[in-house]
Order: structure tokens, then sequence, then C-alpha cells
């Protein structure tokens, strides 16, 4: 065997383990779920890290829980930082599913890619801190490890949604682009969610209240409600979830 090949040979399980993927429709990530029922899942982040972004939505989750409609809310460290009150009174209402939406807010990378200007993670270590740091955090505060999982910007590689599910929780996506960061208008953000049908997850933002998010939802749901659909938390259809190959 030449020397060359030999340094190849022992270089490929590196190589094997390298991402080959990146992005938010990577293998591992749960973007649907299997139903025969008019069902849609209907989640929310929270990011923080900024006045902007650890502000409360109030009129949307009182329209929620108003109109009993269930939702998965994805929440930051950060946020869980600036609101703690808040925070305990959403952990507290049996409508809403706490989940994990990190420690930093950074994308899942096990070397450092970034999106939208943002640094991901920079190794397998860094990968399970920003998701066991959040999850330590809200089981302290709920006395409940949150089942799902969410990375700021929501983009991963391969590699790192496999330590992730090492680490016991589900990488959620999702299938309907809700408010792309609370940046659609109203109008927009009810036509995104009037075009979601069943089996799909919807992603929204409940930390800008300055946004079309709310009115958007709020006109979304009561035409979907008229066609007959209701909604779900991830947790009510865990068994059914579907991960991308």
């Amino acid at each position: 065997m030449s020397k060359l090949l030999f340094l190849l040979l022992l270089s490929f399980p590196i190589l094997a383990d390298e991402p080959q993927q990146w992005g938010e429709n990577v293998t591992g990530v749960v973007t649907t779920f299997a139903t025969q029922k008019k069902e849609i899942a209907l989640t929310f982040d929270a990011c923080g890290g900024s006045f902007r972004s650890s502000q409360y939505d109030a009129e949307l989750i009182k329209f929620l829980s108003e109109n009993r409609i269930p939702a998965t809310l994805f929440i930051n460290s950060r946020w869980i930082h600036s609101n703690p009150e808040i925070f305990a009174t959403l952990a507290a209402n049996p409508l809403f599913e706490i989940a994990n939406h990190g420690t930093a807010h950074r994308p899942l990378s096990i070397n450092g890619k970034s999106i939208y200007n943002i640094a991901g993670t920079t190794s397998p270590e860094e990968v399970a801190n920003e998701i066991n740091g959040n999850g330590d955090l809200i089981e302290k505060l709920t006395g409940k490890r949150p089942r799902f999982f969410r990375s700021g910007t929501a983009y991963y590689d391969e590699q790192a949604v496999k330590i992730a599910h090492k680490n016991g929780v589900e990488i959620a996506g999702f299938s309907v682009l809700g408010d792309a960061g609370a940046t659609f208008s109203a109008p927009k953000v009810a036509q995104q969610l009037e075009s979601a049908r069943n089996g799909d997850i919807v992603i929204f933002h409940m930390n800008h209240p300055e946004s079309g998010t709310r009115e958007g939802i709020m006109e979304g749901i009561a035409k979907l409600k008229a066609r007959g659909y209701s909604f779900v938390r991830l947790s009510d259809v865990k068994e059914h979830l579907n991960r991308l190959p």
C-alpha cells in the first residue's frame, strides 16, 4: 500500500462525518405530521437578545387563549430572562406547550457555518450546549424538560441534527412559513396560514407585537375554522411526526 493511499484511508472517516447538508430542511428534521383529520400545528418563536426581539405580543396570546387555540411555544433563554413572569404564566397555561428555542439563538452547525449574519455553533460540544443550556433552564423553571427544539434561524447541518436526537430532542422544522421572522404584512400572514393543509406545521413569532403577525393570524384562523380545521400542539401528535429522509 502506498503512503498516499494509506493517508487517504486514514482521513476517510473524518471526511465521512463532515456535514453534507445545511439549511432548514435537512435529514432528520420534522416538518409535518401524519393525520387524516383537518389538523394543523401552530408554533411560535420567541427569540430575545435585544429589546425588539424580547418583546411580547400579549394580544396575540390573549386571542389564542380566549379562542382555545393550542400552540407550541419555542422560547429562547434570553427571552425567558427578559420576561420571567410572562414565561411563568405561559408555562402554566395548559393550552400551550413550552419548547426549546436554544440558549443563545444560534444555528446548529458542527463546524461554524452561519446564516443571516448569525454565527452557528462550531463543534459537537457547542451544539449540545446550545440545546441543553436552555433545556436545563426550562426544566428548572417548569419541572418539565422540553421535547422539541428549534434553533435560532431554524438552520442545521445533518450531523447537528443527529447530536440533537442523541440529546433527547426532536428537531421541529415547519412546512408553512407563517410570518418570515415577523416581516410579512397582515394580509400575507393570513394568506400563508390559509394555505396550510392537514398535517402542516406553521412557524410564527410571538415577540413582535408591532408586526402584522397577530392580525394575520386572527383572520387566517377564522377562515380555517370555518373550513373545519382544528389546531394541535406538537406533543399531541408526537407519534405521527414525519422526519425528512
